[in-house]
């Protein structure tokens, strides 16, 4: 059950972050924006680090295979689509779309247990679930 409340406060919360960082982005560039939500994590993540943990910060690069380091190059790039998408389409059209399309990749990646992921069977249950989330954009979309 926590683990169900964690992610939907992360969902609420990727949310308001995409609109102010949209906001942002209005008194400057989209880049630097970005990389000033990347400084903010970076410093706000380390915070974190020292009054919790104190682990050796290096040892993250004895992570095999080593692209999955690039999960912070991947990160600006999410930053960068969330606060685009949510210019040109509005909040609630974005992260619907955005949704959607974690849930699609995901499910991919499952299916065929990629990236060190225990692949797992396809279900017809769990590809309706994404046909309903299709059907629910384009009922949203309708005018």
């Amino acid at each position: 059950m926590i683990g169900f409340l964690i992610a939907l406060i992360s969902g609420a919360l990727m949310s308001v972050q995409g609109v102010f960082n949209t906001q942002v982005t209005k008194s400057s560039s989209i880049w630097a924006a970005s990389a000033f939500v990347q400084l903010t994590a970076l410093i706000v993540c380390l915070g974190a680090w020292i009054c919790t943990d104190r682990s050796n910060l290096l040892k993250v690069f004895q992570v095999q295979p080593k692209y999955m380091l690039l999960g912070g190059a991947i990160g600006a790039f999410i930053t960068y689509t969330v606060i685009k998408s949510m210019d040109m389409l509005g909040p609630a059209k974005a992260v619907m779309l955005i949704v959607v399309a974690q849930l699609a990749v995901a499910y991919m990646i499952e299916l065929l247990g990629i990236f060190g992921v225990e692949k797992q069977p396809w279900e017809w249950r769990k590809a309706l679930g994404m046909a309903v989330a299709i059907a629910g954009i384009v009922i949203f979309k309708w005018k």
